[in-house]
């Protein structure tokens, strides 16, 4: 069976979706939409596809059964929901949206409407990264010590500058923390477990005319009773790869992009030397540490792959919409901790009061 994919947003990470369709057994682009004419039919010319001048008239064509989400982050609930409602399975771009109870929408209507909901986190499916959360679920750290993410990267502020919603509260839900380090967050998470309390500072340093933090530092306890960091900067020349360091009593572990760089344990296994034997070889590139486009695709492709099969079987994918809530959660905490100066608990009840989101996108 072929499944047909629409795509709803035609901007620079759609390109990314369509080759990852491209190399997936069983899917086809067959279509596409933006509210700006000229994007869609440029993305169509490339990439052989049927262009729509709206979102229900994609909708409405029955050889589209997966519609993925490729538009701002503050723009994912209204197409997420159209889809469900139109029977169509859904995966989105990260971030899920920009608030909780917006994530909550689109988990609602995907339930509510028997179709499939994915938030895309490709970091999840590298290989590293299946290592390292097979460590973990071992036992092979011990006891968990230490998580920290840091994701010390670079953008100019033609970046900023290269869309109206670039850097809104509104539309980008955020700055460094939402739209870069949210892929960071997530793989902390998915690999040390629940956060159950957060202390943060966030600053805006070098760029102007954005609304968002450009520079955050949180510190992290998580529910195991395990501490950590996260740090997130679009303000470091030139930018360098992000890197995961998992530390517990009994190993470590440093994963830089998707490449380990170091892996120790108390007690050495047989399939340690094979990891060792290819951490010799440096395989990461810049990982859009200073360009957003120099970032490989073979990610999404591998959760595409396991979309189609969730689908199949009827199984929930590896990466669904509660799954994807989470980082919002935790990065929604982080700002809430920044603006008040105390820490913030986990779970939150509901979306925190940010006094910076609720001013109607006043500029600096």
């Amino acid at each position: 069976m072929t499944f047909g994919f629409g795509i709803v947003g035609c901007g620079m990470i759609s390109q990314f979706h369509a080759r990852a369709i491209a190399d997936v057994r069983g899917a086809k682009l067959v279509a596409c939409c933006d509210t700006v004419a000229a994007s869609a039919e440029r993305f169509a010319s490339q990439n052989h596809c049927q262009t729509y001048g709206s979102l229900n008239a994609m909708l409405a064509d029955p050889a589209v059964s997966v519609v993925t989400i490729a538009t701002p982050s503050g723009a994912h609930m209204e197409p997420a929901i159209a889809a469900a409602r139109a029977g169509k399975h859904v995966i989105v771009e990260k971030p899920l949206e920009v608030t909780l109870r917006k994530c909550d929408r689109i988990i609602r209507e995907c339930k509510k409407h028997g179709v499939q909901l994915a938030t895309v986190f490709p970091s999840r499916f590298h290989d590293s990264s299946v290592k390292l959360k097979r460590a973990i679920d071992a036992g092979r750290f011990g006891r968990l010590t230490v998580g920290d993410a840091y994701v010390k990267w670079y953008r100019t502020q033609e970046y900023y500058d290269s869309g109206a919603w670039r850097g809104t509260w509104a539309l980008d839900g955020g700055g460094t923390l939402m739209n870069q380090a949210i892929h960071s967050v997530d793989l902390l998470t998915w690999l040390m477990g629940p956060v159950a309390e957060i202390r943060a500072q966030t600053a805006l340093l070098i760029h102007k005319r954005i609304e968002v933090e450009d520079t955050a530092m949180a510190t992290l306890r998580f529910a195991n009773g395990a501490l950590g960091v996260i740090e997130a900067t679009t303000a470091a020349y030139p930018g360098y790869l992000k890197r995961i360091e998992i530390h517990g009593s009994q190993g470590s572990a440093v994963l830089e992009e998707e490449d380990l760089k170091a892996w120790d344990f108390a007690k050495s296994r047989k399939e340690d030397r094979e990891i060792l034997d290819q951490m010799k070889q440096h395989k990461s590139t810049g990982g859009g540490a200073s360009d957003p486009a120099a970032i490989g695709h073979h990610g999404h492709t591998m959760q595409f792959r396991d979309v189609l099969e969730a689908i199949r079987r009827n199984r929930p994918p590896a990466i669904d919409g509660h799954e994807g809530r989470r980082s919002v959660e935790i990065i929604l905490a982080i700002y809430k901790s920044a603006e008040t100066g105390k820490a913030v608990r986990l779970p939150l009840k509901s979306d925190p009061v940010l006094k910076a989101r609720a001013r109607k996108n006043k500029r600096r």
